[in-house]
């Protein structure tokens, strides 16, 4: 069965940590860019980092560049999101979706995410409150 599945959601404190992962079944990671997104309610899917698997280019959202780090582990078929000094606006139901792109640094590209992002996890929440 082709799935992505997240974890690492959870309670923090503002300014604290938290690393989300993004664990792969039925296929290999390594051959596809992974976009980590977050939703809160009333507001849409929100594309906050992004990297890329021709050459592991990353991209991150304003709000979140210099906080946050998307990287791989091909051994563990995972993709992680550290965020670091979290903010209660980071507050959200964090997902992760693949895209088969093996030779683009589809990271680097301005429509990175208005392309078909595929094999949506279920989502983990992340709560950033004292």
């Amino acid at each position: 069965q082709v799935q992505l599945v997240e974890s690492g959601g959870g309670l923090v404190q503002p300014g604290g940590s938290r690393r989300l992962s993004c664990g792969a079944s039925g296929f290999a990671l390594e051959h596809y860019a992974v976009g980590w997104f977050r939703q809160t309610p009333g507001t849409g899917r929100e594309g906050v980092a992004c990297i890329s698997a021709s050459d592991d280019s990353t991209y991150y959202v304003d709000s979140v560049q210099g906080r946050f780090t998307i990287f791989r582990d091909n051994a563990a078929n995972t993709v992680y999101l550290q965020m670091n000094s979290l903010k209660s606006e980071d507050t959200a139901v964090y997902y992760c979706a693949a895209l088969w792109a093996p030779y683009r640094a589809i990271c680097r590209s301005d429509n990175r995410w208005s392309r078909m992002w595929e094999n949506w996890g279920q989502g983990t929440r992340v709560t950033v409150s004292s």
